[in-house]
């Protein structure tokens, strides 16, 4: 496994994050077993969220944590704020301090190790959210947060105001990237840098961790796709374009060279970027936990990174 620093959280949050928005209390033996095998490879890191399953994600993760008795050993990443199912804006004081009150609860934890914000309201100031942060990190109930789905240009505000305000600004940020491009958003309102030089030299300047969700775009590597078939619309919809059949063709010719499949060249690129990156991945089988975990050890050098984005010389 490799690991990371996230600041205010510690060294040994892994590269690899494992995501639950699948998790559910029904698929408990599921959950376990991936849970176990991840851990087994020395992942340490696991994401969740209030939205998932409205709260079923988080209660199958910490019937695990009891069942194992595992807490101390993992970084716990939880989101709350997400959007209404209206598209009704929850990104206030008060619905953060209730979605941070029923996480923990459904969790069974006292603290969240970092706390992502699941979506952003750009008409709204930034010192009230920052305020409110830092009044739960102070009674111990979270040790960091962050912005998932917030542009760069909200960060900083965000960060402006608590360095003003002599507080704990944001730590880390939560947008889309993937070596695929996105057409639009796969949900409304989501936040992709994919393609963004601007946002990407953002995170490369300050050596900004980011948590990358949908680091495979959603499965566009792994072979079930072509120009000429693609079963999926909401793929098609967003990742259909003719740059990304590109980037696809010639991460295979990678993957040939390396013994590795165009899936995990995908998710090595993602952990070859020149800033702080953890892969958020979404296995649903032990075996495709598997082949992420084989990512690991695809090493690309800084002219294959470049090649696979369609830069540089081949």
């Amino acid at each position: 496994m490799l690991y990371g620093t996230v600041p205010s959280v510690g060294d040994r949050v892994s590269r690899l994050v494992l995501g639950s928005a699948a998790f559910s209390l029904e698929r408990q033996d599921l959950v376990a077993s991936l849970l176990d095998r991840f851990v087994a490879a020395g992942g340490t890191t696991v994401d969740t969220a209030r939205e998932y399953g409205d709260g079923e994600s988080e209660k199958a993760i910490g019937r695990w944590l009891r069942q194992r008795d595992r807490r101390d050993d993992l970084v716990i990443i939880t989101k709350g704020a997400h959007h209404a199912p209206d598209l009704t804006r929850r990104v206030t004081p008060a619905a953060i301090s209730d979605d941070l009150t029923a996480s923990l609860e459904s969790l069974g934890v006292d603290t969240i190790d970092l706390y992502f914000l699941h979506r952003d309201d750009p008409r709204v100031p930034v010192g009230p959210i920052v305020e409110c942060l830092n009044e739960h990190h102070a009674a111990g109930r979270i040790r960091a947060f962050g912005g998932s789905n917030w542009t760069t240009r909200r960060l900083d505000e965000a960060n402006e105001y608590a360095a003003a305000h002599g507080l704990q600004g944001f730590t880390a940020g939560s947008p889309n990237l993937a070596l695929a491009v996105a057409n639009e958003p796969m949900w409304p309102e989501c936040v992709s840098v994919a393609g963004d030089r601007e946002a990407l030299t953002w995170y490369r300047a300050r050596q900004f961790p980011l948590f990358a969700w949908s680091s495979q775009a959603s499965g566009f590597f792994s072979g079930r796709f072509s120009p000429n078939e693609i079963t999926d619309p909401n793929v098609a919809r967003v990742y259909y374009r003719e740059d990304n059949w590109e980037r696809l063709r010639r991460a295979r010719e990678i993957a040939v060279r390396l013994g590795a499949t165009p899936t995990q060249v995908a998710l090595a690129w993602v952990l070859h970027q020149p800033f702080p990156t953890f892969a958020l991945i979404g296995p649903r089988a032990e075996s495709e936990l598997l082949d992420c975990l084989n990512a690991l050890e695809v090493r690309l050098t800084p002219a294959d990174v470049a090649w696979l984005n369609l830069e540089g010389d081949e």
